[in-house]
């Protein structure tokens, strides 16, 4: 007879705690925000069967700066550009401004 093992549940500290150790929870959060708008952003453009060139077309800039929008890894895209990007398609950028502990 085989018997189940019990999940002792959570072993250590949260992924948050592990990050905070490092010293790089803002860094892995910052990366993540970024990650998600270009995934929303792309998403909705699929949805709307609208290509990287006319959506640059309607920003009135380069199929270059469409790829930085929707590249998860460039964090150095203007709160501006993801503006006018959400806007474009329809929806709007929300941000929150929360405590930080």
């Amino acid at each position: 007879m085989v018997r189940a093992k019990r999940d002792p549940g959570p072993i250590g500290e949260t992924f948050e705690s592990f990050l905070d150790e490092q010293g790089i929870k803002d860094e892995v959060y910052e990366h993540a925000l970024k990650a998600v708008l270009a995934w929303q952003l792309g998403r909705e453009m699929r949805r709307q069967k609208l290509s990287k060139a006319a959506l640059a077309k309607r920003l009135g800039t380069s199929r270059t700066e469409i790829y930085r929008v929707l590249d998860p890894d460039n964090e150095a895209v203007s709160l501006g550009t993801l503006k006018k990007a959400a806007a474009v398609l329809g929806k709007r950028l929300r941000l929150d401004l929360v405590d930080a502990s």
